[in-house]
């Protein structure tokens, strides 16, 4: 089992830039594809940006060119940079971990690992 803790949330104003950090414990994440899904307030989660174990990285529409995801396995660590943030962006930010796949679309419901998620607000 692995065990993801997220921080970095915070209030910013539109236009900022925040960089999420999701701390993972208990397993390697490189056994694991990963991502970064977020909830809005009245509203179903979503993908934000996913990567797999070699790298690779699918990001949702809304996001492209202004969120950037990578992975250290060194230091068992999974990031979101975010700039040029808008109020549409808001919402709980929550890391994900499963070892078969993590995707961007409705499938998140079967991904196994997550974090409690941390709060981004922008304004």
């Amino acid at each position: 089992h692995v065990q993801l803790v997220e921080s970095g949330g915070g209030s910013v104003q539109v236009g900022g830039s925040l960089r999420l950090s999701c701390d993972a414990s208990g397993s390697s994440i490189s056994y694991y594809e990963m991502g970064w899904f977020r909830q809005g307030l009245g509203e179903s989660r979503e993908g934000v940006a996913v990567i797999d174990r070699s790298g690779l990285t699918k990001y949702t529409h809304a996001v492209q060119g202004r969120f950037t995801i990578s992975r250290d396995n060194d230091k068992n660590t999974l990031s979101l940079q975010m700039n040029d943030l808008k109020p549409e962006d808001s919402g709980i930010y929550y890391c994900a971990a499963d070892p078969e796949s993590v995707r961007l679309g409705l499938g998140w419901t079967s991904i196994l690992y997550w974090g409690r998620g941390t709060q981004v607000t922008v304004s």
